[in-house]
């Protein structure tokens, strides 16, 4: 199998490293070598997250470089905008259409690019866009819009829904189970 390469990007506190780590166990479940790598900038101050996750046959680095990312999951349309170089010609942006106001836009010092989405379409991007911080909600937990994009993504992959589902519970807290099962099943349904 030729590798494939997802690279999740988000604010901090969107919950990426979890979706992250459901894309790692998923490909380790299906028998798959997986290198999963992280990037935090000021996430807790709201900055960017940047996760990397390769798996194939055999990998050997995590880092995924400009022009190499099969599918880039972003959890916001600015993050789609500042990854967008990563993605291969034939690759695809998964996007929540929610709008998170960077320091500059609070502050005053510039706008929000709200037309950034059609930016990119009309550069030739592929983008799967979609409102996951409404399905979120209907979920139960606006917190669960990783779970959500994770659901779309899953419908790229031949990995059965119930395998998906089986290894989310094992990384998620008791609790929190049925609104992530809802959550995702709301993604890949959407």
């Amino acid at each position: 199998m030729e590798t494939k390469n997802v690279m999740i990007v988000g604010v901090g506190g969107q919950g990426s490293l979890l979706a992250s780590r459901l894309m790692g166990a998923i490909a380790i479940a299906e028998g798959y070598d997986v290198k999963v790598s992280e990037v935090h900038g000021m996430s807790q101050r709201g900055g960017s997250v940047v996760t990397y996750v390769r798996f194939g046959e055999k990998v050997y680095s995590p880092v995924i470089s400009d022009g190499e990312a099969d599918f880039i999951v972003s959890f916001e349309r600015i993050e789609a905008a500042r990854y967008a170089r990563c993605l291969k010609k034939d690759g695809k942006i998964i996007v929540n259409t929610q709008m998170i106001d960077p320091m500059p836009v609070i502050i005053g010092a510039a706008e929000y690019p709200v037309e950034v989405l059609e930016e990119l379409k009309g550069k030739g991007v592929s983008v799967d866009e979609m409102d996951a911080l409404t399905l979120a909600n209907e979920a139960g937990n606006v917190k669960s819009v990783n779970m959500v994009l994770m659901g779309r993504l899953a419908r790229y992959f031949d990995i059965d829904y119930d395998k998906w589902i089986e290894v989310m519970k094992t990384l998620v807290k008791p609790q929190f189970v049925d609104v992530n099962v809802k959550a995702f099943s709301l993604g890949y349904n959407s």
